[in-house]
């Protein structure tokens, strides 16, 4: 309580105390429930252990025989005593003794009281009231008991958990980054693989669609080369047709060559026998008509002859030069043909078996990658599941320890009830032990001072400002 002076109505003095209930106490007037004013009282005498700031910061509590004590204190501040003779022998031996409510800082009146008795053998409490005040005291001293085991099995359960946790902890964190390293790596190689897949598989659709085109080609052609053939077959006939006629023209030929020559030796007989018929020494004159000059129509005749066989000649190898003509162009056209095709079937071959080539080395490079591929998969399901087995009882372990810290949670919440229920009634006992020290304040305002109201109200003031 902070140093203020209530006066009264009478008296040169006044509470000039510094606090409501000096002696030792350093809180008055109801603090808190530290080893204070009142002290450490054994089981014996008033009660338990009480904090300081009770209602009496100097009373002194002996033995519920002998009273409260006859120790110094009381209301005023430094030394002044509630009553120096104290509460012995079974009643108020006096209200004196050594001191009063001022002695030290000043007291109510200049004074004190003195000697003054108080000589009815009841008590400043009833039988009941200190009945309850000890049961209360009791079942507050073994409720701050338990509160303090509470408080210690709570802290030797934290330090358990501080070491389990600390035991439980490992012992250096390990460093997967090499792992994810290589984690990396691998998944790049098949994303390069995948894409050299697709690549692989592009270009296996633009040569399958290339060698469609080329089988198209390769058909057209070939049905060409079928046309062409038989083209070919079909002027085969033709030319050993024009084989036999030339074969016919020619032996013609040599027919009339040779009669051509025969004639000529015939003429050339002829010839001569009349030469030599002329060149004879007989000359016989015959006076008769002249005769038919059988030179001349022999001449006439070669000549009709020469020309029929000259104009039979040219018109035969006129004839056959046209004919062979036409049948060389054809035979060279047709042999162009064949040999273009032939280039082209030759080309359209090498075409195929390079392509053919080149896809089976694909399809091997496929087979090759998809092998590596199989392996690769296998492989990260290998180590994928020895990851998953190491998470498997890590997960377990996390779940004993969640389910170890909710049990913990639980018992830590049920003893933090305990504690809000402690704490409920302690604010009980001191709501008491303030009803208590209000009818002390009644009774001992009703004495015989002379300004007991007054001190009544100043009393009742002091302990609003404190409730305050």
């Amino acid at each position: 309580m902070s140093s203020r002076r209530y006066t009264s109505s009478g008296g040169s003095g006044g509470f000039s105390g510094r606090s409501f209930g000096g002696g030792g106490s350093r809180s008055s007037y109801g603090g808190g429930f530290s080893s204070g004013s009142c002290g450490r009282i054994s089981r014996s005498s008033y009660g338990g252990r009480m904090s300081g700031g009770s209602y009496g910061g100097g009373m002194s509590c002996g033995s519920m025989g002998g009273g409260f004590g006859s120790g110094g204190g009381g209301f005023g501040a430094m030394g002044g005593g509630y009553g120096g003779g104290g509460y012995g022998g079974g009643g108020f031996s006096g209200f004196g003794g050594s001191g009063g409510f001022g002695g030290g800082g000043g007291s109510y009146g200049g004074g004190s009281f003195g000697g003054m008795g108080f000589g009815e053998d009841s008590g400043l409490l009833s039988t009941n009231e200190k009945l309850t005040m000890q049961n209360l005291n009791d079942r507050l001293a073994s409720y701050m008991d338990k509160v303090r085991r509470l408080e210690e099995e709570n802290a030797q359960l934290e330090q358990l958990i501080r070491e389990w946790y600390k035991n439980q902890a490992p012992s250096q964190s390990k460093d997967y980054s090499q792992y994810y390293r290589t984690i990396e790596e691998l998944q790049n190689q098949i994303v390069g693989a995948n894409v050299d897949l697709n690549r692989m598989l592009l270009d296996m659709d633009n040569t399958r669609m290339t060698v469609d085109d080329f089988r198209l080609k390769y058909e057209t052609e070939y049905t060409l080369h079928q046309s062409v053939a038989s083209d070919i077959n079909g002027l085969r006939p033709l030319l050993d047709q024009l084989t036999l006629s030339r074969s016919d023209l020619e032996t013609q030929f040599e027919s009339l060559k040779e009669e051509l020559i025969f004639l000529k030796k015939n003429h050339e007989e002829e010839m001569r026998g009349l030469q030599g018929q002329s060149g004879g020494d007989v000359s016989v004159e015959v006076n008769a008509t002249p005769g038919i000059n059988l030179m001349e129509k022999l001449n006439e005749m070669r000549c009709e002859y020469e020309r029929l066989i000259e104009n039979n000649r040219k018109e035969v190898e006129s004839w056959y030069e046209t004919k062979m003509e036409e049948v060389n162009q054809q035979v060279h056209t047709s042999g162009q043909e064949i040999q273009s095709s032939n280039q082209q079937i030759s080309e359209l071959r090498r075409e195929y078996q390079s392509l053919e080539i080149e896809l089976q080395s694909q399809i091997s490079m496929i087979d090759s990658l998809q092998s590596n591929l199989e392996d690769t998969e296998r492989r990260y399901n290998m180590q994928l599941q020895q990851i998953q087995g190491m998470i498997g009882p890590l997960e377990e372990e996390l779940a004993s320890i969640r389910c170890e810290m909710e049990s913990q949670n639980e018992e830590y919440k049920m003893l933090l009830g305990i504690k809000t229920r402690l704490e409920q009634e302690i604010q009980q006992y001191r709501a008491l032990l303030q009803e208590g020290q209000q009818d002390l304040v009644y009774v001992l305002c009703l004495g015989q001072l002379p300004h007991r109201r007054e001190i009544f109200h100043s009393v009742q003031n002091i302990a609003h400002v404190k409730k305050n």
